[in-house]
């Protein structure tokens, strides 16, 4: 019997391994993780696993979380896709001296890609109702470059800061 990867994902979907399973799995790993890491109710990990395992299964009682991941991750995708074609051609174009702007830029387009992301996955659910997304998408866009301007300009050097900071510097030489 030959199988392919469609027949196999076929399965998993209608035994509910993309509804139930893989939803449960998240969101017990990113509990368990955090309980683990922040060490908020002591270094017991029995009960961070209960914890995180009771959390997994109540989020699944209803049939919001599965639908939110349904939506929510394939528009995930494309938007990681954007921003790895942007990386690339960033990479193979822009010196690696002016690298850092461009990644503050890069940083504010991933913003935005965020939030229309997790705008699109919200409208199924009535949270932004009042409208059409594309209504806000202006508004988020001037924010984002408003954001960008503010933090380049607060971050921005003059020439006298660079040739103080390098008269400054102190050559420690490397030892072994």
């Amino acid at each position: 019997m030959v199988m392919n990867i469609g027949t196999l994902l076929s399965q998993w979907e209608a035994a509910g391994v993309f509804d139930f399973i893989l939803p449960f799995l998240l969101i017990f790993a990113v509990v368990f993780g955090i309980l683990t890491t922040t060490n908020i109710l002591g270094k017991n990990k029995g009960v961070h696993v209960i914890i995180a395992f009771v959390i997994g299964l109540l989020a699944l009682r209803l049939d919001f979380v599965p639908r939110f991941f349904a939506e929510i991750f394939p528009r995930l995708g494309v938007g990681l896709a954007v921003i790895l074609t942007l990386v690339i051609l960033i990479g193979l174009f822009v010196p690696q001296d002016e690298m850092r702007y461009w990644l503050y830029g890069l940083g504010s387009i991933a913003f935005v890609i965020a939030i229309v992301v997790v705008s699109q996955s919200f409208e199924n659910y009535g949270w932004f109702s009042s409208g059409s997304n594309s209504d806000y998408v202006g508004w988020i866009i001037g924010a984002v470059l408003i954001i960008g301007l503010i933090i380049a300009v607060s971050n921005a050097t003059s020439d006298k800061d660079e040739k103080k900071k390098v008269d400054n510097a102190v050559l420690v030489p490397w030892r072994n």
